[in-house]
């Protein structure tokens, strides 16, 4: 019987997160920390008894040395991977490389503000999280969902405005509620699903 298996992980702390500075598409690597946080999201994975049979991911390191370093704890590295730009971070425009303190003192606090915080504001040569959501969700239903629905048990590890548009479309959130959604590093979501694509349970394996 099938169990309808989606499990999303955000990437472990990059060098950037640690740095306070906006990443977006750019491509810095894991910190020490981060290595560790995606070791210990395929260890819980493994001591609760999780396996996969497909795992996707994004066109970035981060995201795809964090699913290489779960599978590993999970003794899974021969897993089919798929990886496609459509599960990468938000694109911060302008913003990316920049500190958030000098942002902050270049634009303005509430711009930046907005920027970060709202649903549908873009930052200057960016995307918005509704952006995000266009170009992140159609991907989901079109290739990661189907495999859900036939069986498979599936693996995402992505970024955290990424996984924000599936997790809106998951757990039926507001624009609102999805901006307010923290993601932590390295923390699995478990979802099952019901045949029909929505969501039977999810459970959050912090600790």
């Amino acid at each position: 019987m099938s169990d309808r298996l989606l499990v999303l992980v955000r990437h472990g702390q990059s060098e950037w997160n640690l740095k306070n500075l906006f990443t977006g598409w750019r491509d810095p690597d894991l910190t020490a920390l981060g290595v560790e946080e995606a070791k210990r999201a395929g260890k819980r994975l493994k001591d609760d008894g999780y396996q996969f049979d497909v795992a996707f991911t994004s066109d970035l390191s981060r995201a795809q040395k964090t699913l290489d370093l779960a599978l590993a704890e999970l003794g899974q590295t021969g897993l089919p991977i798929t990886r496609n730009l459509a599960l990468n971070e938000r694109d911060y425009g302008e913003l990316s490389g920049l500190n958030k303190d000098d942002a902050r003192a270049k634009w303005g606090e509430e711009q930046v503000h907005i920027w970060r915080r709202s649903f549908d504001v873009p930052p200057p040569g960016g995307e918005s999280l509704k952006d995000t959501v266009a170009r992140t969700l159609p991907y989901y239903v079109q290739e990661i969902l189907p495999e859900v629905l036939r069986g498979k048990r599936v693996l995402v590890a992505a970024h955290g405005n990424s996984l924000r548009a599936l997790i809106m479309v998951l757990e039926k959130l507001s624009p609102e509620g999805i901006i307010k959604r923290e993601l932590a590093t390295g923390v699995p979501v478990i979802y099952r699903l019901n045949a029909d694509s929505t969501v039977a349970s999810v459970t959050d394996l912090a600790g």
